[in-house]
Order: C-alpha cells, then structure tokens, then sequence
C-alpha cells in the first residue's frame, strides 16, 4: 500500500479502535451471554450513538470536530461510569481475537478497494456527493448537491443519508480527506460485517450446543462471517455451461458443460437474475464500493438481529427499555436505508409474541416500539418525504386493475411479472435446503426454545421472498416496478438466512453417519456459494499486483486534468455552500462531476435520480433548460436574471460544459463577474459573479 494510503487506514483504524474501546461497557451489558461478551458491536454502536448525538446536535450548535470529540468525551465518562458501577467482567483473549479479526478484514478490504479506489461509475457520484454536503453543512439537515435552493425554497437532501452522515462524523474527526474516507469506511463496513456475523454465529452456536469446545465456536462464527459477507448465491453453477448473453437467463441444464467456463461468467448476473428485478448481496456490494443505504445498514441490521437474540430470545422478560433500545435502532434503520425500518418492526414485533405468550404485553411493546421509532426519527422524518405512498398489487385481477385504486393500494394490470420456481431456487434454494438440513438434523426440535431464532430467520426470510411475488412499493420505474421491492427485501433475506445457514451446517447429531452424510450432501452447494468472490473480485479489480492506494480522486487528475484543479481551488478557498452552476447531466454520468467532489449544490444534477427523490420530473426539468440557456445565450440581462432566479455565485466553464453546450458563450460572464480561477492549461474557468 502506498505510503500516504498506509498512513491514512492506521489513522482510521486507531479512531476505530479507541471508538470501540470507550463504548465498549455498554456493549457489554447489552450482550452478557454472548461469546465475546459484545466486543464485537461496540465499534457500530458507537458510531451511531455518536452520529445521532452529533445529528441532533447539529439542529441547535454549529457543526464542528471539536462538537464530536465533545459528545465523545460525555460518552467515555458515561461508559467509564458503567465500569465501576456495573463491574463489566473483560475476556482479554477474546477481545484481542474480535480485533485482529476485525484488523485482517479491514485491511484486506482496504488492499482489494485500493486496486481500483475511483469514486468514479454507478452511483458513486450520488453518496460521494452527499457526504461532502454534510461536511460542508453549517447545520442540519444537509443540503441537496444536484437541486440548489433558491430565495423562497430551501432544497434538503430526500434521501436516507444517516450513514453518509455516519461517514461525515468519522471523516471529520480523522481529519483524513474525503476521497480517502469513501474507501477507509467501505473497508470499515466489510470488517464491521466479518466481526459481527461472527460473533453472533459463534453466540448462537455456544447457546444452543451444550459443552461446545472453542474452535467449534470459532469456526461457525467464521462460516457466518464468510456466508453472510462474502458468499454468492447459487447463480456460479453457470460456470459449467456455456454462458448466456444479456437479461435473458437460459436454464443451467440446457447450456451445461462438464468443463467450468469462468471465463464466461459474468458476476453481476447473480444480482440481475430474474428479469427487471434486483436481488443485490453484501459480497456484490463491497465490490462493486457504492456507498448507498443498503451496504451502510449492513452492520447495524445485525447489530439488531444480535439485540433480538440477546434480549428477547436469552431474555426471560421483555422489559420497556428493551422495547426503547429496538425502537431507536428502527429509527436508524429507517434513516439509513427507509426500505429496512418496516421490515424490522415487524420482525421484532413477531419475535414479541415467540417469546412473550401474554397478548396484552405484547401490543403494549409494540406500541411502544412504535412511539420510540417516531420520536426518534421526527427530526429526519420532518424533512424527509418517502419515495413511495402506494402498494401495488403484482398481476391485479381484471375487476381490481378496472378500479384502478383504492385506498394506498394500485391495481395495474400490464404490472404483472411472476419469478419462475427454478429462478427463485437459484437465487434462495442454498438457504432452502440448509433449512431442510436443520429440519432433518434436529426434527420437532427446530421449534424449541433453543433453536426458535434460528427457524425464525429462515422463515423470516422466505416471508420477504414471497412479498414480491404480490406486492410492490410503487416508485417511477414502469418497468423495473418491483426491482427495488424485491431488492430491498431480498437484501435482509441474504444477512438473515446466511447466519441461520452457519448455524444449520455447524450442529451436530448424536447419529454421526448421518450427520456427516447430510453435510456430504450439502457441500457441493456450499462450494458453489463460496466461489462467488473468486469470481466477482478478480473481475471488477483485476489479478491485485497493484501498489493499493485508497485516493478516490486520483482518476480526476488523469481523466479531467484541470477539473481536478478546480475542485481543489474550490474546496480550499469557498467556504459554506453557495451555489454553483455546472453542466447538468443524465445519471450515471460523469456529468455534475464538480458539486459531488466538493459538496457545492449546483442547480440541478442528475436527472433521474432528482426525479426518484422528489417524485416529479418536473422538479429537475423546469431547471434544465434554465441551466442551457446560461451558458448559450448572449443575453446579458436574461444571463443575470437566471444568477440571481438561483442565487448562483460561481459559474464553471470546464470541458464537461464544451461538450455539453456546443453553442456556449462564455464571454459575457466576465461582464457579469470576475475571473477567479483558471487552470493551468487553460481548459476550465471559475467566475464569481457579482449579483
């Protein structure tokens, strides 16, 4: 790794490590029975604990590092307080294994991103982009980057971007660049990911299996971790075929060959199976490095499926601050990636009623669940309006698509699109069949108390296989209308059904024959799941010689040469956010290049993406021709009307503008302004206007 790389990961790594340290007595007191007595969530549970703090604290105080090292300093005397009243009992050697677990993942995730670190392609520009708005923010909530404000309207981020803010707090008080951070937290949720699902494998394991020896423990906690972080889904028997071309999978029997083809596999198939669905895994996710939602809540999603487990289920009551603590996770799940928080108050109010056979107790933890949910995402829920208000209904009838609708629900008759069995099993029959194993290992047994969490996650999961199969959430996508839906849903299938799977392989029958004849069977499936990153890495990083380096802007240098200049001219000279105006362009472009790398809102962004957020493509498109018109017209007066109509302050003219706008006339800005920046080989400008 290069030196600069190498210095900045030891520096995040040491904030992480003393992070995990200082919260680490209420880690423990949350997870008494588990194998590691929590170590392993300490890390998540103080990032969120002080994001939130700092996110609320940002409504009132003016956003600073010294604001974050002072919540921290309030945390560590809280948690040194529980040391000496709670007299929290410490197994050195097994904090020691948690963090050079935790160590080895995070740097191996860190050395793989630094074979390719460009926050360049797919939607990195988008989480990128929103992470530099709240570095920038003076207060909460953050600025849209590719929807400026204007003088009567002030344009927030819609999106869920508590783990972008998540980003922010520990960029901030790492003081590392940015485009160093972007990857430093990728590789931060890859090890965050490896040490929880081992600890809760290893937990559920020693709980379950009387007199379990250490490396049995270690061992599932290890399957966990690599199932649920690493592994594909059954989609890699197409190496032995011949390959198929497109969105229009021909099943694997048809096309099969003894010989393996990996040549011929393409590893984004096993995510873009079913046609116009989605059907993402943590292990694409980490490749592929978009910071979005889903990979952010990646270790908080476990961080409650541990709490459930550890409160409810080794729990002989349910008790109110129990209810609080889920609540307030929910809260998070909601701000991070909206989709999970529905999906988790249902899981815990089910596992209520697994564990607490009294109704009335039940609805009353419910609705406190509830209340604590709202409460504590009312400061991000005021402004923040979902995507999505209506159900539809997948292949309505005749009589209900005539309706049209009723109430939240849709009816529309060409949405119709059924998985076929044999997709489906390709995708989930893994989980399917180590839910078979865990039924013939253990029989009746599955539904004791011992083994309920582990049925519950199974069936859990086929639950949310079978939502889309009915019901969608209705977004703007005609075509791809339950893509995000079985996506979003699948996603939690994957984390629940890996670490249930772990635990299924691992148990161990008085029948030893049968025993190993059952897991005999099930390792041709297991080594097909496994294989997935050998394939997808190689594929998106190439054969990994290279010198890692973590700077995700080094491709700007190479690519757009005095863009990069004007980026650092900005990002060093202009403080808050003013608004600039650049070329707007389609999404997934490398158009609005310059407000994502510098956090500067400009008029408007990406296209598609404005019109996700704000549920009209009206919103973004009133601004586009606004936007041409300023570069191309020669009409001074109608040019300063446009600056002030948006409050611009800086007009950039850079190549990405001469290609946009062949007609572009730029000699009235300096009318209008002064030249403030021009690049060293003169291909991008700067002005500041005077209005």
């Amino acid at each position: 790794m290069e030196r600069v790389s190498f210095i900045y990961t030891l520096i995040w790594y040491l904030y992480l490590l003393s992070i995990g340290l200082i919260f680490f007595p209420i880690s423990s007191l949350l997870f008494k029975k588990f194998w590691d007595k929590g170590y392993a969530f300490t890390k998540i549970i103080g990032i969120i604990l002080l994001s939130y703090s700092f996110f609320i604290s940002g409504f009132i105080i003016p956003l600073s590092r010294a604001l974050i090292l002072l919540i921290l300093s309030i945390f560590f005397l809280l948690n040194l307080y529980l040391i000496k009243k709670k007299k929290i009992k410490i197994n050195i050697k097994r904090i020691i294994f948690i963090e050079i677990l935790f160590f080895f993942s995070y740097i191996f995730w860190a050395y793989i991103r630094g074979q390719n670190p460009d926050i360049h392609g797919l939607e990195k520009f988008m989480d990128f982009g929103f992470i530099n708005s709240i570095l920038r923010a003076r207060k909460f909530p953050p600025l849209d980057i590719w929807l400026s404000s204007t003088s009567t309207v002030t344009n927030y981020i819609n999106y869920y971007y508590f783990g972008h803010l998540e980003t922010a707090v520990l960029i901030k008080i790492t003081e590392i660049p940015s485009y160093f951070g972007y990857n430093s937290m990728l590789a931060t949720l890859f090890g965050l990911g490896v040490i929880e699902t081992f600890s809760l494998s290893a937990s559920i394991i020693k709980n379950i299996v009387p007199k379990i020896k250490t490396p049995a423990i270690i061992a599932t906690g290890i399957l966990g971790a690599y199932l649920t972080n690493l592994a594909g889904n059954l989609h890699t028997i197409y190496i032995f075929t011949k390959g198929y071309k497109g969105d229009f999978p021909v099943p694997f029997w048809e096309i099969f060959s003894l010989k393996p083809h990996p040549e011929l596999y393409w590893y984004p198939n096993a995510t873009r199976f079913i046609y116009h669905t989605i059907h993402e895994f943590p292990s694409y996710s980490y490749v592929v490095a978009d910071l979005h939602g889903h990979v952010f809540d990646i270790p908080a999603v476990i961080l409650t499926l541990a709490l459930v487990y550890s409160l409810i289920f080794l729990k002989k009551k349910i008790k109110p601050y129990i209810v609080v603590i889920l609540g307030f996770l929910v809260s998070v799940h909601y701000m991070t990636n909206a989709f999970d928080a529905p999906i988790y108050l249902l899981f815990i109010s089910v596992a209520f009623f697994l564990e607490e056979k009294k109704i009335k107790e039940n609805l009353k933890n419910i609705v406190l669940l509830l209340i604590t949910f709202f409460v504590f995402s009312f400061p991000f829920s005021m402004h923040f309006k979902p995507f999505s208000h209506q159900i539809g209904l997948n292949c309505p009838p005749h009589f209900l698509a005539n309706i049209g609708k009723l109430g939240p629900f849709v009816f529309i008759y060409e949405n119709c699109q059924l998985s076929p069995f044999w997709m489906l099993a390709i995708l989930w029959g893994f989980f399917w069949i180590n839910f078979i194993l865990l039924f013939l290992k253990k029989g009746k047994k599955i539904i004791d108390k011992k083994f309920i969490f582990i049925t519950y996650l199974f069936t859990y999961g086929i639950f949310l296989i079978l939502i889309p199969e009915f019901f969608y959430a209705k977004d703007i996508y005609p075509t791809y209308f339950r893509a995000n839906t079985m996506f979003k849903l699948g996603y939690q299938t994957f984390i629940m059904s890996s670490i249930a799977s772990a635990i299924s392989f691992s148990i161990k029958t008085k029948r030893l024959k049968t025993d190993l004849l059952l897991k005999f069977l099930a390792l041709p499936f297991f080594i097909l799941v496994s294989i997935y990153p050998f394939l997808a890495v190689p594929s998106y990083y190439g054969k990994l010689h290279k010198i890692s380096s973590l700077d995700g802007e080094r491709w700007v240098k190479t690519m757009y040469p005095s863009i990069k200049e004007a980026i650092d001219w900005l990002n060093n000279n202009v403080k808050g956010q003013p608004t600039i105006i650049e070329a707007q362009g389609d999404s997934y472009t490398d158009y609005n290049l310059i407000s994502s790398y510098t956090g500067l809102p400009t008029v408007g962004g990406w296209y598609v993406h404005e019109w996700l957020w704000r549920g009209s493509p009206n919103v973004e498109g009133k601004r586009v021709n606004d936007i041409k018109t300023l570069y191309i017209t020669k009409d001074i007066n109608l040019t300063k009307r446009i600056i002030k109509k948006f409050r611009i302050k800086y007009i950039i003219v850079s190549p990405l503008e001469v290609k946009k706008y062949t007609l572009l006339y730029t000699q009235k800005f300096k009318l209008i302004g002064k030249e403030v920046f021009t690049s060293s080989n003169g291909k991008t400008t700067i002005y500041k206007t005077d209005l």
